[in-house]
């Protein structure tokens, strides 16, 4: 009889990678969520400053408000497990008492590599942050360009009208990109900028014609669901800010994603966990994604019709992933390896000591995804 042929599923072997937008708050929430990322194949981290209190200072010296230094946070993560990753990136949360003084001193340490712009309210804790002109004016922008600092942008306008911030002919992040980022990058042309988690064709348009200095992180929600997806049952899991767009949205941004020449536009997650989603002012801002992210970005690659089994498809899937942050973020390409095989793998909460946290997948009514990690 003829020997039984044995079918194996495919696999990716993909560089580690890095995650260059993730929130891993504070307290007891700080281990489970480090573990859950490197759980899923990261090298590396950016980890959000706008934790309780915010990370507005670089060094543990006193300031105007109660706030943790970049010294403090990055121990705080190295404690509680992050020590395994190949780097750690914490941004500045740019406040009121951010000064061009700072930027140098904290670029000169070497403490210091990126900061983040919050728009002032426009976001979970985001209640310190101020407007754009603001840094404009007192020279923090021109102290970034001068010394090389990454500025990671939260690209919403703030301050708007309901009918303004959400509507189908424009919104928060769109009026952002016409109106506030083309004088930024006109007045800064050697700035670094990071479009951080763009959500609009407006905001993919704008970073394509912008040259070498401006790069976008995507997140695997913007990639998978519309606005469409959030409303109908009410899904408030797949909750976020910037919300979920529309259809030609989300097709600008996965043909920005999938393009064999993309270089600009790479992997962050802007994964953040809330054990109560649901809060009595409303519902809390942000889709977890902590140990599936490569798996549901694998997805959406997938329903933009990547054939992930063939070498051109795995090369434009590991470009987007693995390479083209670290390229923008000056840092090596993990020599080191994980791997996904096309075989299903059930999606459950991540137990922590504050309460399970449901992940993007479990709320967007998904039982199994159709990858896992090796």
């Amino acid at each position: 009889m003829p020997e039984k042929q044995t079918t194996h599923a495919p696999r990716l072997i993909l560089p580690r990678w890095h995650d260059l937008h993730a929130h891993f708050r504070q307290g007891e929430l700080l281990r489970p969520l480090l573990r859950a990322h490197a759980a899923m194949g990261c090298a590396g981290i950016l980890a959000m400053p706008n934790t309780v209190p915010p990370v507005a200072k670089v060094f543990p010296a006193g300031a105007a408000f109660d706030c943790w230094s970049i010294e403090e946070y990055r121990d705080l993560l190295h404690e509680a497990g992050g020590g395994g990753f190949d780097d750690i990136i914490v941004p500045l949360y740019l406040s009121e008492i951010t000064t061009p003084e700072m930027i140098a001193t904290g670029a000169k340490s070497g403490l210091l590599r990126a900061c983040k712009y919050y728009p002032p309210r426009g976001t979970t804790n985001a209640e310190h942050g101020r407007p754009l002109n603001h840094y404009i004016q007192n020279g923090v922008f021109e102290a970034l360009a001068e010394h090389g600092i990454i500025l990671c942008v939260h690209g919403e306008e703030h301050g708007l009208p309901p009918e303004a911030y959400f509507d189908s002919g424009t919104n928060a992040e769109t009026l952002f990109y016409k109106e506030r980022m083309p004088p930024l990058v006109e007045k800064f042309p050697k700035l670094k900028i990071v479009a951080e988690h763009v959500s609009t064709a407006a905001a993919v348009e704008f970073v394509r014609q912008a040259g070498k200095n401006l790069s976008a992180s995507v997140t695997p929600q913007h990639l998978l669901y519309t606005a469409g997806h959030l409303a109908q049952g009410c899904k408030y899991h797949l909750y976020c800010l910037p919300l979920l767009k529309f259809d030609a949205d989300r097709a600008a941004l996965r043909a920005a994603v999938t393009s064999p020449h993309n270089w600009q536009f790479f992997a962050g997650t802007d994964s953040a966990p809330h054990a109560k989603k649901v809060t009595a002012c409303g519902c809390a801002a942000g889709c977890f994604t902590g140990g599936i992210a490569p798996q549901l970005y694998a997805m959406a690659f997938e329903d933009a019709g990547i054939d992930l089994t063939s070498p051109q498809g795995q090369d434009i899937f590991a470009r987007f992933l693995c390479r083209n942050g670290p390229a923008f973020y000056d840092l090596p390409v993990s020599k080191e390896t994980f791997t996904l095989v096309k075989e299903e793998q059930a999606v459950t909460p991540l137990a922590t000591p504050e309460g399970d946290i449901v992940t993007l997948a479990e709320g967007a009514g998904l039982k199994t995804l159709p990858w896992r990690i090796a």
